[in-house]
């Protein structure tokens, strides 16, 4: 079985190429779908097949890059991108990218980038798993509460709402984003696309993991339109990752363009779903990928603590985060599928 297998000639490591494949094409899938690169599962997932984590938070970076231009493009067609948002937050993604990667960089030299990395995954991961299903559960209460009360349940309302908190803030210069529609101090998207750009360079993210609910829950921008606007963001902190990571020879650029291959059919998939699939559909299903892809960085901690289970939890956490990709993707697959039809009958109604 030795075809299967194929040598990454500047990071010197054998990987399991329909691995990549399949990484690169589901995760096209998602990654249009939830509007971010999907570096949070790819990352993890090149590091479960073998990559160090230095080449993996590169390589992912990368490919994350060419895909992300193909489904901004096309969100853009469906006017689902805030231009001026996504203009105004590139200042603070790129100075904190670059600090990320020079942190990288530092742990990579005493040794402590595989451990300190992992566990920041997931400590996020399960902070935003939370934030999701509180906020789900909150949207729920209130249209029970709704009902109760005989009341006609607004398809407009929401769980968490701290953006209207954020929005109180008078402090100049004031912006309104038309596609978002809103308005708010500049200065907001400014400070979180720091700290989204701060953590995609320590985590080798397009920042879409952290950047997509932000703008969602500290923005208040409707589902759609982050998911346009955030891979708008992402396309652009990808190209400047994938250059300053390819510099300090941390990018494994075969890896990227097989699965680059994969993902630039994907993503097509992924961004006409949305058309199908909007709000707290996609907000649930963002908060299942979360959870399976913790445990099994989860499962490739476990071997540090408790001698003699490496091989089985390679096994399983390979098996966890190809099997979630796969299964999101044909579950985006069959709604999209399910959604067109429907909308051609609706049109052959009319007709």
């Amino acid at each position: 079985m030795d075809w299967l297998y194929v040598l990454m000639p500047i990071s010197g490591v054998t990987i399991f190429w329909p691995g990549l494949v399949i990484l690169g094409i589901g995760v096209g899938i998602i990654g249009g779908f939830f509007g971010m690169g999907g570096a949070w599962m790819v990352t993890p997932g090149l590091n479960i097949l073998g990559f160090p984590m230095a080449f993996a938070i590169g390589t992912d970076i990368a490919h994350m890059a060419g895909k992300s231009l193909i489904s901004t493009m096309r969100h853009g067609r469906f006017g689902n991108v805030d231009y001026r948002l996504g203009c105004i937050m590139i200042v603070g993604t790129v100075v904190g990218f670059e600090i990320g990667a020079q942190m990288i960089m530092w742990l990579e030299r005493i040794g402590k980038v595989e451990l300190i990395v992992r566990w920041m995954y997931i400590v996020l991961l399960i902070l935003i798993a939370w934030m999701v299903f509180a906020d789900v559960a909150k949207k729920r209460k209130k249209e029970n509460e709704a009902r109760a009360k005989g009341l006609e349940v607004d398809k407009l309302t929401t769980g968490i709402e701290w953006h209207k908190t954020f929005h109180k803030l008078k402090i100049p210069p004031m912006v309104h984003f038309k596609a978002a529609g809103f308005t708010c101090s500049a200065w907001l998207p400014i400070l979180i696309s720091f700290a989204t750009g701060w953590l995609a360079g320590i985590l080798g993210i397009g920042g879409g993991l952290i950047r997509m609910p932000a703008l969602i829950y500290f923005i208040g921008c409707p589902t759609h339109i982050a998911v346009g606007t955030d891979l708008f963001e992402v396309m652009i902190s990808g190209l400047y990752g994938a250059a300053t990571y390819t510099y300090k020879g941390r990018t494994e650029l075969l890896a990227a363009v097989i699965m680059l291959c994969g993902a630039a059919m994907g993503a097509q998939v992924g961004t006409v779903a949305t058309k199908y699939i909007k709000g707290y559909g996609i907000r649930i299903a963002f908060g299942i990928a979360v959870i399976g892809c913790c445990v099994s960085i989860i499962m490739k901690l476990i071997p540090r603590y408790i001698a003699g289970t490496k091989v089985v939890m390679d096994i399983a956490s390979t098996t966890l985060i190809l099997g979630l990709v796969a299964a999101l993707s044909i579950y985006i697959l069959v709604k999209m599928i399910q959604g067109a039809r429907n909308e051609i009958a609706t049109k052959k109604g009319r007709a």
